[in-house]
């Protein structure tokens, strides 16, 4: 009985029951935290502690950072998401707390626009929607999307995946990727900062990986790929979404420290003991674009319902 007797006293303060309302929907700071409240900020951290020593938050860091959220899964998370069920949704105090928070994200996200730049290149029309239609065969499971970026990649699939993470080493492009999970309604996924040649995974630990137009600006785009087989499960698979920056005359002017093309790209994987099964090229501008899925060889996945 210690962890349930623990959560409810945890909440008998108003306002660490406001905190675990915020956090649940997202990754948060003690400064987001403490303009939603209007608590001073001490106050707002001893809040925190409470809850984290109840299970009901995770706390990690980001550099000078520190975010909190209600845990993706296990125990704490059943817990939490539990108490909050029995908390009217329309009382005023929370709705309050919504709005201002979203007013918070929506500035913080607004102050970043301009300064950071996103890796990736506008996709044409129609590509998200045949990339949904591919991954559609069987279920997501845990998702992992490496170069996050703004997330779009997650925006994308996460909603059919049963837990996902993306990663990505500039934590600029990782707010600005909380954001727009938070504006998508999806707390359910989560972003964190990592360095795409040293996963802080453990070998085996999602179902499926998706890298969205990284590999073409990589330096070392096959130990990406390595590195993607070593954390995808036996039977996973790997969505791989590049610009074909080896493809001719402009391949001079892309800027890529490998070229890329389709046989390298089909080298790679098999370096990487991966199987390809899809390979489709679409017209794009200012380079083709490949939508390949490669699985690693094991027990097949279920199927979507």
């Amino acid at each position: 009985m210690k962890p349930v007797l623990d959560a409810f006293k945890a909440l008998a303060d108003p306002s660490r029951l406001r905190l675990l309302a915020l956090c649940a929907r997202g990754e948060l700071t003690v400064t987001e935290l403490t303009e939603v409240l209007g608590q001073s900020q001490p106050r707002v951290s001893r809040h925190l502690k409470v809850l984290c020593a109840a299970g009901l938050l995770d706390r990690f860091r980001e550099q000078n950072w520190a975010y909190y959220r209600v845990p993706l899964g296990g125990p704490g998370a059943e817990l939490a998401r539990t108490l909050l069920r029995l908390v009217p949704a329309g009382d005023p105090a929370l709705r309050l707390d919504r709005e201002r928070l979203d007013r918070v994200l929506a500035r913080r996200a607004e102050q970043l626009r301009g300064r950071a730049v996103d890796a990736t290149t506008p996709t044409p029309a129609g590509v998200d929607a045949r990339i949904i239609d591919l991954m559609a065969g069987e279920q997501l499971g845990e998702l992992l999307d490496i170069g996050t970026g703004t997330g779009r990649m997650l925006r994308l699939l996460g909603v059919g995946a049963d837990s996902a993470v993306g990663v990505d080493i500039s934590r600029e492009m990782l707010v600005l990727a909380r954001s727009n999970l938070h504006a998508a309604g999806l707390d359910h996924l989560s972003v964190r900062q990592g360095n795409m040649y040293q996963l802080r995974f453990a070998d085996a630990s999602f179902d499926t990986v998706t890298i969205d137009q990284v590999l073409y600006q990589a330096e070392q785009p096959d130990e990406v790929l390595r590195e993607a087989a070593r954390v995808l499960r036996p039977g996973g698979r790997l969505l791989l979404v590049e610009y074909l920056t080896g493809a001719g005359a402009a391949s001079a002017a892309s800027g890529a420290a490998i070229p890329l093309d389709a046989d390298r790209l089909a080298t790679w994987c098999v370096r990487a003991g991966l199987r390809q099964e899809v390979v489709e090229q679409l017209a794009a501008s200012p380079w083709p674009l490949l939508v390949t899925i490669v699985r690693r060889p094991g027990a097949q996945r279920v199927a979507a319902a």
